[in-house]
């Protein structure tokens, strides 16, 4: 009883009653999940040389980590985990203006504290595959593991468009998901849809620039890697 006291106090103590700060929080770590969970699989593709995973396992540990993601924040901060999906919300009225910035530093903030858990956790395996020097291109780049890069004959300006369809299909989708007035998806299994259609654009719309269909996602690993050594490359 005394235990259950003691513990009953320190959730009162430690609870954040305050609903802006319980929103940035949960969108911090289901951002981090969500991220470490995509770099990991990416990870484990290039280290292993294909061996112990390749591009289908990293599809799905992203689509899957979306999943993961919207059950830990969903019923907190509504699970944006992307600031092209905080910048819908606010264009259909559905989220404040004033929120956005806050939520893109947050979740870049989330996804630049992912890729460093991810470089420590892999460390060994990323320096025994680059032997020893961190390159964005070449045989050896270990930079994708981070971000995403365009193949090599993609131009600016289909990288763009690239990126402007995949994310719209992917914001579309999300809203017809969400919108009660559709079919509608069973209640608790709305973050299992919303990965398989983030699977499915993975699967094809990956080819001209790796599918990161998130700013947050590429530019807090992006700025992780200028700064943990690959330099200012990562950028070009």
């Amino acid at each position: 009883m005394g235990s259950a006291s003691c513990l009953t106090r320190a959730r009162r103590l430690l609870r954040i009653r305050n609903q802006l700060t319980r929103e940035c929080l949960a969108e911090l770590l289901s951002t981090f999940v969500l991220i470490i969970i995509t770099l990991g699989g990416s990870a484990q593709k290039v280290t292993s040389e294909e061996m112990k995973g390749n591009l289908l396992t990293s599809y799905l540990a992203g689509a899957l980590a979306v999943m993961v993601g919207i059950y830990i924040a969903g019923g907190i901060s509504g699970a944006h985990m992307n600031p092209a999906f905080s910048l819908a919300m606010c264009l259909t009225e559905q989220f404040p203006w004033w929120k956005f910035p806050i939520f893109f530093l947050v979740e870049t903030l989330a996804s630049f504290l992912a890729s460093g858990v991810v470089y420590i956790l892999y460390y060994d395996a990323i320096w025994h595959y680059s032997n020893g020097t961190l390159t964005v291109s070449g045989p050896r780049e270990t930079a994708s593991i981070f971000a995403t890069y365009p193949a090599d004959y993609v131009s600016v300006a289909n990288g763009f468009v690239d990126q402007v369809i995949g994310t719209g299909v992917l914001m579309l989708g999300v809203m017809g998901i969400m919108d009660n007035r559709n079919k509608g998806v069973p209640k608790g299994l709305e973050p299992v849809v919303v990965a398989m259609l983030v699977l499915s654009i993975e699967s094809s719309m990956g080819a001209n620039c790796g599918c990161p269909l998130n700013p947050a996602r590429d530019i807090g690993p992006r700025l992780f890697t200028y700064l943990a050594g690959w330099g200012s490359e990562v950028f070009r």
